[in-house]
């Protein structure tokens, strides 16, 4: 019984050993190499995967997920001889586990090399303010050329970030002063256009005043020279009624005419503003024996308007003798 049992135990830690050699269980996000007496033969997925006892093992477990590197900070001299010190990251994903595996030894090591010497290629093709400005156009050139590289090796270069760039100390006090007075530049010029255009529009409103003055003094001149037209009109009328009253011999429209240019003249003296004293002329009762002259014209040419004409008298014939 006890020779039994000791016979039992070795069988049954053998058979525990060879089931964990031929039981495989592969974690999601990994992938195993599997390796028949060093030779590699296939790769597995993610799962529980049967290996031959004694004759297949696994080789290299590589991770599928998507990596983080971060490359070392360095100096890196640009294309006007300034010293800049760049440090930056790299993601990258392994796309063939088997490539990856075998193609190269220590890819995270290799790919970090690699992205900094990329880097003082890039990096000593462009001047300062170029590097500074166009990180963009950095990241664009060097994912190019690490993911040329890095395609035999099993592995995608999904993105590459600039982390830093830092110039020296007294480039960037330069810099600093440069973009100060360029400020100041900017603000001076904007100030001198705002000035200009407030002049220019000053110009316009002025101009536009003028004109409008000018077609405001144009119309009211015509205006004027329009009243003193109808004016003068209606003196030469009146000038010709009296003539023609005077050609028919009344004396009374001379009369009307004459006085009534003496009331004029007398409302003119009596309404300046420099006049403190009204002094009536010695002509006022001639004045007066004018004004009853004009009413009694005009009560005469009234009654003469009224008086009916005078009856015909019928004409008698006279018998001729016989």
């Amino acid at each position: 019984m006890i020779v039994e049992l000791a016979l039992a135990v070795p069988l049954l830690v053998l058979a525990l050993v060879v089931a964990f050699s031929a039981i495989k269980i592969v974690p999601q996000g990994r992938e195993y190499t599997v390796e028949r007496f060093g030779r590699y033969t296939r790769t597995l997925k993610p799962g529980m995967t049967l290996l031959t006892p004694f004759v297949e093992g696994i080789g290299r477990r590589v991770n599928m997920m998507e990596q983080v590197l971060e490359v070392p900070r360095q100096e890196v001299i640009t294309k006007d001889n300034i010293t800049v010190q760049v440090d930056s990251i790299i993601f990258i994903q392994v796309i063939d586990a088997a490539s990856a595996a075998y193609k190269v030894d220590n890819l995270n090591n290799a790919i970090g090399q690699l992205a900094m010497t990329n880097l003082r290629t890039v990096v000593g093709s462009m001047d300062l303010d170029d590097v500074l400005s166009q990180r963009d156009v950095i990241n664009t050139r060097l994912l190019t050329a690490i993911d040329q590289a890095t395609e035999p090796w099993g592995v995608k270069a999904t993105r590459i970030e600039i982390k830093d760039l830092s110039p020296p100390p007294d480039i960037t006090e330069s810099m600093t002063r440069q973009m100060k007075a360029e400020r100041e530049r900017r603000a001076v010029i904007t100030e001198a256009d705002g000035e200009k255009q407030a002049a220019i529009t000053r110009a316009e409103g002025a101009k536009q005043a003028a004109v409008l003055q000018a077609e405001g003094r144009r119309e009211a001149a015509f205006r004027d020279a329009e009243a003193r037209e109808r004016a003068a009109d209606a003196e030469a009328k009146a000038t010709e009624a009296v003539s023609n009253a005077i050609a028919k011999g009344d004396v009374n429209a001379i009369n009307y005419f004459i006085a009534q240019k003496y009331v004029e003249a007398f409302a003119k003296l009596a309404d300046s503003p420099q006049q403190r004293t009204v002094i009536i002329p010695a002509e006022m009762s001639s004045l007066v024996g004018s004004i009853a002259g004009i009413g009694a014209m005009v009560k005469a040419a009234a009654g003469e308007a009224a008086a009916p004409p005078p009856p015909t008298r019928p004409r008698t014939s006279t018998p001729s003798a016989g």
